[in-house]
């Protein structure tokens, strides 16, 4: 297939599902409208990261209060059926995820418990060590215990998608072999054009594919190669990186926005536990330019086109992929 021109782009976008498999933004009123406004079908939103199991089913109280106060600009998707009945509708679909097994606790029941509330994705770990296993920033990767294998048999059970952006190497991969269903990297970056704890290596990327899984590609500036003077075709850039690997058809998006956001955000995130030691320091987070918020999600289009892809490739970005994924691990 030729590849497309630009000016073809916008009707692409506009006529496409558009999945972010990753945002992390300061919730409201103004945000929704701008994800509705963006064009944006549906989004993978944090309700937890280093909460307990009570305080994320507080976080998802006030979720229930967002759906019935800003209904007319998102909906809660709990199937792909609600995925695609928001494109219809012109409204964001809201997939609730946890960046964390915290809310689980030590309770293996509190995982269908938390599914029947929303939940859709979970990440198995967040930076550090937890009940199920060791995260990017631990010193030493433990790989999954014995409980979190019994997590992850839960999550396959009760239709909940196992996240792994965060999580250490070791633990990531018994992850991948222990599931019997595809697993992701919702939100990361290759290792292979900047070398950091949280971007995967190249034998990382080919082995989650290999077997069965997906890869998100986040445009968090401080992974990304040029840091803060990124701009959205470094992006593209890096999409193409990880697309070389492991193929066109198990790649999305996972933009990683923490949009809204100031100092004691980033302050409680890169601190064990939200109060513990120091794991990282981002510094200034400037995203890259054309695509500083999420009200710019429309030029990713003109930029994939700008980069030679086909009308195939970009749909199957932009969110048919991450459709299939849902499809594959929900069920429904």
């Amino acid at each position: 297939m030729e590849n497309i021109m630009k000016d073809k782009a916008s009707t692409i976008y506009e006529n496409a599902v558009v999945i972010d498999g990753l945002i992390i933004s300061k919730w409201g009123g103004d945000l929704f409208r701008e994800m509705q406004q963006s064009g944006l079908t549906a989004a993978n939103c944090t309700c937890s990261v280093w909460e307990n199991f009570s305080d994320t089913v507080n976080n998802l109280v006030q979720w229930n209060r967002w759906f019935r106060e800003f209904g007319d600009h998102i909906v809660k998707a709990e199937s792909v059926a609600d995925i695609r009945r928001a494109k219809d509708s012109g409204k964001t679909a809201i997939v609730l995820g946890m960046q964390n097994t915290s809310a689980f606790e030590d309770r293996i029941g509190y995982v269908e418990i938390l599914k029947t509330l929303g939940v859709g994705i979970a990440q198995m770990t967040y930076n550090t060590q937890n009940w199920v296993g060791s995260g990017c920033y631990e010193s030493r990767d433990s790989g999954l215990s014995d409980f979190g294998r019994e997590v992850v048999a839960e999550m396959n059970r009760v239709g909940m998608l196992c996240d792994l952006s965060h999580v250490g190497p070791k633990t990531s991969r018994e992850v991948i072999d222990t599931s019997t269903v595809p697993v992701a990297y919702s939100h990361c970056l290759p290792a292979g054009l900047k070398a950091h704890p949280r971007n995967k290596s190249d034998e990382e990327l080919r082995y989650i594919v290999d077997k069965g899984g997906f890869v998100g590609v986040t445009m968090f500036p401080p992974f990304l190669a040029n840091g803060v003077n990124s701009t959205i075709a470094d992006y593209i850039a890096a999409m193409d990186y990880v697309i070389n690997i492991v193929g066109e058809d198990a790649v999305g998006i996972g933009t990683d926005f923490t949009q809204g956001y100031d100092r004691p955000f980033f302050d409680w995130i890169t601190h064990d536990k939200g109060f513990g030691r120091r794991l990282t320091n981002f510094g200034e987070i400037i995203n890259p330019a054309g695509f500083r918020e999420i009200r710019d999600f429309p030029n990713i289009a003109d930029a994939m086109a700008d980069a030679g892809w086909t009308e195939a490739r970009i749909e199957k970005i932009l969110g048919l992929n991450w459709l299939n994924l849902l499809q594959t691990v929900w069920g429904k």
